[in-house]
């Protein structure tokens, strides 16, 4: 079986992320894509919503859809909680919330320390993740919002 290596969009830069955690995983994504970090609000639930959008909230008058990012990425739906965060992002001209457990640290990386996903399967899509991080504390998983919500998603959402 031939392994393609391919190399993230990052070369030589250094880059600010976000990293939060989804149940004992730790994620994270750009610091650009991000606006502000809420804590945990409930949400008004939208009838015939897709099963990853918990709901709506109401950020400084705009009505921004709350996304379950845990099922997003095909884990168990997160259980929100007092320590739980929203991270506001803002992906294809949309801004979106996103659930997470909580939110563990904001660091600047090089772009050389991302690693490319590993191949597991010819039906396998890592096209979520721009790579992962090895840290001191494990491993990082960096997300692609782009690709996690394409436009026309969030189009459906806005609608």
């Amino acid at each position: 079986m031939a392994t393609t290596i391919t190399t993230t969009s990052f070369s030589g830069e250094t880059l600010e992320i976000i990293a939060f955690r989804l149940h004992d995983q730790e994620f994270c994504v750009k610091t650009t894509t991000i606006r502000e970090i809420r804590g945990w609000a409930p949400s008004t639930p939208i009838p015939h919503a897709p099963s990853d959008v918990i709901g709506v909230m109401n950020l400084r008058g705009s009505v921004i859809p709350i996304i379950d990012l845990a099922y997003k990425l095909g884990m168990k739906s997160t259980v929100a909680n007092e320590r739980s965060a929203i991270v506001v992002a803002e992906v294809h001209n949309m801004v979106i919330g996103m659930l997470v457990d909580r939110v563990s640290d904001i660091l600047t990386i090089s772009s050389s320390q991302i690693q490319p996903v590993p191949e597991v399967s010819a039906s396998f899509d890592k096209s979520f993740s721009e790579g992962i991080i090895a840290s001191e504390n494990g491993m990082i998983c960096f997300l692609n919002l782009s690709k996690m919500f394409k436009g026309s998603d969030l189009d459906d959402l806005a609608a």
